[in-house]
């Protein structure tokens, strides 16, 4: 399957968003992977997330990633 990737942090939303076809764990890792290498920021990922509804899901694992 191919998949084309316009944003990193759009694409970290998309995986919360579908984390119950993926699995709870990559939608994680991406999380994780994105802001350690300093892909997205959280201004962009809570953006994509308000625009997608998925922020109330998203908020408590921002707040792990983003804290520590």
């Amino acid at each position: 399957m191919k998949l084309q990737v316009y944003s990193a942090a759009k694409t970290v939303v998309d995986c919360f968003k579908h984390r119950n076809k993926i699995g709870l764990d990559v939608a994680l890792d991406a999380l994780k992977d994105a802001w350690r290498t300093r892909k997205a920021s959280a201004d962009d990922l809570w953006r994509y997330a308000q625009i997608c509804r998925i922020a109330n899901v998203m908020r408590p694992y921002m707040d792990m990633v983003t804290h520590s």
